[in-house]
């Protein structure tokens, strides 16, 4: 009696009379429900893992925004739940239902269809209106292709509505078939372990590594492989089927349903897909569910609880990755991604190893650099030119002494093994990834994985597709629309933008880093001025320090707006897939925040102190602002002040802070949103159905972000590594927090993502060999011109009277005489000192006053520019083969590997000449037993003839 109470009850609230046949359908199949779940079931139900029946699991949801009727419920909720669950009840008691059922059945849809879009009493918008029969329709076409919907409207979260999709073993074996998936097969072979030697390190290492592995229990033993083959209907004895549940993952599921949504169009107009509804807001949200919850507190523990106890977790730091679980959750492409970032890890250890020698080496020989010394000898007394004009004095070089001890520690011989060192060890990584890669292809049955399967996947986007048809009908209005294609005609005003927009940006960069050269010149003329000697004597720190943190906040800033500026760009060029929109996009946001991060950078190694001039003859900007130029200890020591604090504040804020904060505030932001009455947030959470808790969690929004930010620090590590050599030790300690922090994310913070397939990582390995390759040009560059390392090779074998590095300082310092200053230009305040100056020293090679050519650039000046271009050249040419010679020498594939795979070759060969073989003696049994019972029959119809003739001849 509760039940037709109910059934009252939700017809008047809908104000439809539910057909009395559904009725009954509806009790009997309540009914017959209650009485088959078992607690256990029920308990999976109320999760929301499943469907009402606790059987069918919940692939795929669909969200979209619900227009409640003036009785409080949905009408949609009272037609849709009731076809969905009752008349699929109603299927499932008979197999093979008469064609009368059928009839009767597809009728009872249809009126509920109609019923449902014709809802009388409701006051919908024409525009929401539209999404109600587009979501029908589309709703419709997708159970035409063999999935199952159930509608949920009554959830606790007001104002959505959830579609939850199931896939079916026939709709997953027909998809899996198309998608060309690569399944296990019942043989199993043993992987060939290496011999001798060989294996009794592997497993002594094994032994002594065994602590740092994750505590993740294999499906099967390592050295036992299943055999893979693409997935076939036809073959389907091939795949172990004992248990049909488990074949199909719940990756593959998502994926899989995924690819329905995706290429599943509508006939209503510009309905091209799930991409197209959620764009237009038909569907507010598409997503499939994780597994269950992190604290369940479960005796069967899922995959996402055991990825958060052994991953994402900050306590299993030391640990290495459960690549093969990460994979087998998240698919193979965000597998990838770990799989790149926990190597490039490990290779910063080496690299930050040496790193450290190297300053530390600095550090020693600080006190014996002859240089540093000369600098700091008090009795040493050089007069410097001033600074700037007017304001700024005459100084002592013994001044400097600290500067020029700072800058020993890294600009010493050392820094140059570490710059050949560093670009030995990029193109080391290269190839140890690409063994790596071919390694895990091998594991995750991707060795057959080719592009043009994977262009089965590379469906047009709705956003083209939409783009075509305009183009159709703008032609022809009244003909229907047919599948062109985008020509380069059709793009040349999106490209044009796009080439302006870039150039405008790349200026933007250029113009605020121009700025800040005028703050740093301003700024050190206003500290002169002051009247505190404090504030005086640290001018160039406070002036150095202040430019970079100003740099950083300008870099964070434009980091977020050039993201934004590189997707409409990509955008307005309507790619065609989305292969294509992720590489176009890759490339200019790339692009812009590379020229970003490394333009402030570029200038100080490259520009400042290159275009001063010499006292006298100053080049100014505007007339009044004096370029600036480098310390005595060269511009190299600003280098590595600029480069650590960009370095270092965006791994700090950006990539963390910003990861952990912008997440925990969105959902803080969507909990007081939805904090529905007297509800506290825990008692809330736990009522909530998995479907209902990720709708809350954050959509994935691609890995582009995560590879950008490793990207850029990629570049950090190797192209001004010459001038910071601490760069792997601060890198290698961002990234374990950050694997920890991207598997925290993408377990708990971000909704589950698509699984993708794919055998490598893209477009970003020809990012990374293009840096690799620019880092080697730089680097020379840094060496030759930025630091003091060629002038004193120069000095010592050239111009040195003992071959020693005393008397450097002195011949790198030219003379000026202080009557040659420009009328306003001298200092206002020339005995400060205490003594009245008559000849004052500047850094440049140039000759003297009382030379007859005064103030011209001196014969050494060309030979050190010499040896620095022919250092340059040598260097680039001489690492750049060295690289050649580690890709040589490095096979792409391991040999075990190569081995394997041509293993499985003969195996699969094997397997399927056996299979003939088989199939060739059913026939022949059965063609052999088709004829025998021929000769039996043809004899039993001939003996009665024969006997009648006998009989006849005898009666004769």
């Amino acid at each position: 009696m509760r039940d037709e109470a109910e059934l009252t009850d939700l017809s008047r609230s809908s104000g439809q009379q539910i057909p009395h046949f559904l009725q009954d359908v509806v009790f009997h199949g309540k009914f017959e429900l209650l009485k088959t779940l078992t607690p256990e079931e029920n308990a999976h139900c109320q999760r929301g893992l499943y469907f009402q029946d606790g059987q069918r699991h919940v692939d795929y949801v669909l969200t979209y925004a619900l227009k409640k009727s003036s009785g409080g419920r949905s009408i949609r909720y009272s037609t849709h739940l009731l076809t969905e669950n009752a008349v699929a009840r109603s299927l499932r008691r008979s197999q093979h239902p008469s064609s009368t059922e059928k009839g009767s059945l597809s009728s009872q849809t249809s009126t509920l269809s109609n019923v449902d879009l014709h809802s009388p009493g409701e006051t919908f918008s024409g525009q929401e209106d539209q999404k109600i029969f587009r979501r029908e329709e589309f709703e419709g076409k997708l159970r035409d292709m063999g999935l199952e919907l159930e509608i949920d409207e009554d959830s606790k979260i007001l104002g959505v509505g959830f579609v939850k999709i199931h896939a079916p073993w026939s709709v997953l074996c027909r998809e899996a078939e198309f998608m060309k998936l690569k399944m296990p097969t019942k043989r199993v072979y043993e992987v060939k372990k290496s011999s001798g030697v060989i294996e009794k390190l592997n497993l002594l290492v094994s032994k002594v590594l065994e602590p740092l592995h994750p505590h993740v229990e294999e499906p099967q033993p390592k050295n036992i492989k299943h055999l893979s083959h693409t997935f076939s209907r036809e073959k389907q004895h091939l795949f172990d089927l004992s248990d049909k549940d488990s074949f199909f993952d719940s990756k593959t599921r998502s994926s899989i349903v995924y690819e329905i949504l995706k290429r599943t169009k509508c006939k209503a107009k510009y309905s091209m897909g799930i991409t197209s509804l959620l764009g237009s807001g038909v569907y507010t949200a598409a997503y499939p569910l994780h597994d269950g919850d992190i604290d369940e507190e479960s005796t069967g523990s899922n995959d996402r609880k055991l990825l958060y106890e052994e991953w994402a977790n900050y306590s299993v730091f030391y640990k290495y990755q459960p690549i093969g679980l990460v994979r087998k959750y998240f698919g193979e492409k965000i597998g990838l991604y770990f799989a790149w970032l926990g190597l490039y890890t490990q290779m910063l250890i080496p690299a930050s190893l040496v790193g450290v020698i190297v300053f530390l080496y600095g550090c020693a020989t600080v006190d014996d650099n002859i240089p540093s010394m000369e600098i700091c000898h008090q009795k040493n007394n050089i007069t410097m030119c001033p600074l700037c004009d007017k304001v700024c004095s005459y100084w002592k070089l013994s001044s400097a002494c600290g500067t020029a001890r700072a800058s020993h520690l890294f600009d010493n011989p050392a820094t140059v093994f570490f710059s050949i060192f560093m670009a030995l060890w990029a193109a080391m990584f290269m190839e140890h990834w690409k063994r790596r890669q071919m390694r895990l292809n091998y594991e995750w049955d991707l060795t057959g994985f080719e592009d043009e399967e994977e262009a089965l996947k590379d469906h047009p986007r709705a956003e083209y597709e939409f783009q075509v048809m305009q183009k159709s009908l703008s032609r022809d209005p009244k003909k229907q629309y047919k599948m062109e294609k985008l020509t380069c005609r059709d793009r040349l005003p999106a490209y044009m933008t796009n080439i302006v927009t870039m150039l405008l940006m790349i200026g933007v960069t250029f113009a605020i880093v121009f700025g800040v050269i005028l703050y740093r010149i301003s700024t050190k003329a206003a500290l002169h001025m002051s009247s505190n000697p404090v504030t005086r004597n640290h001018v160039q720190l406070t002036v150095k320090t202040t430019a970079a943190i100003i740099n950083l906040v300008v870099i964070l800033i434009l980091d977020e707006v050039y993201g934004a500026v590189a997707r409409w760009l990509t955008v307005l060029e309507v790619p065609k897939t989305d292969k294509n929109f992720e590489e176009r996009l890759i490339f200019k946001t790339f692009i812009l925040k590379f020229v970003n991060a490394f333009t402030p950078i570029i200038y100080i190694a490259f520009f400042r102190g290159r275009l001063v001039g010499r006292p006298g003859n100053y080049l100014y900007v505007f007339e009044s602002y004096r370029m600036e130029e480098c310390t005595h200890g060269g511009c190299l020591m600003e280098l590595c002040i600029q480069l650590s604090i960009t370095m270092l504040g965006k791994q700090l804020i950006q990539n963390n802070l910003f990861e952990i904060g912008i997440p925990k505030l969105k959902k803080l932001i969507r909990y007081i949103q939805s904090k529905q009455g007297t509800f506290q947030e825990e008692e809330r959470q736990k009522k909530l159905l998995r479907y209902e808790t990720d709708h809350f969690l954050e959509r994935f929004s691609g890995l582009t972000p995560e590879y950008m930010e490793m990207i850029i620090q990629f570049g950090f590590v190797t192209l001004f590594v010459a001038s910071f050599p601490l760069a792997p030790l601060f890198a290698l300690l961002n990234n374990i927090i950050e694997i920890r922090l991207d598997a925290k994310k993408f377990v708990t913070e971000l909704r589950r993502p698509v699984a993708a397939r794919a055998k490598d990582i893209g477009i970003w390995y020809n990012i990374l060999r293009g840096v690799a390759k620019v880092a080697v040009i730089i680097n020379a560059f840094v060496i030759s011109f930025t630091s003091d390392f060629i002038p004193r090779m120069v000095y010592q074998y050239m111009y040195s009277p003992d071959g020693t590095m005393h008397g450097f300082v002195n011949h790198t310092l030219s003379y000026f005489n202080v009557s040659n200053f420009q009328d306003g230009k001298e200092p206002m305040d020339p005995m400060q000192l205490g003594y009245a100056v008559e000849i004052c020293r500047y850094k440049d090679y140039r000759e003297p006053p009382w030379s007859t050519t005064p103030y011209e650039i001196s014969k050494e000046f060309w030979a050190v520019l010499a040896i620095r271009l022919a250092f340059v050249i040598i260097f680039q040419n001489v690492v750049m083969l060295m690289n050649d010679l580690v890709d040589w020498l490095i096979p792409d594939i391991p040999k075990d590997i190569s081995l394997q795979i041509h293993k499985e070759k003969i195996l699969l060969v094997d397997l399927f000449m056996k299979e003939e073989q088989v199939k060739s003696i059913n026939l022949e049994n059965s063609a052999f037993a088709a004829s025998k019972h021929s000769r039996n029959n043809n004899n039993t119809t001939a003996q009665p003839h024969l006997d009648s003739q006998i009989h006849n001849y005898q009666h004769n």
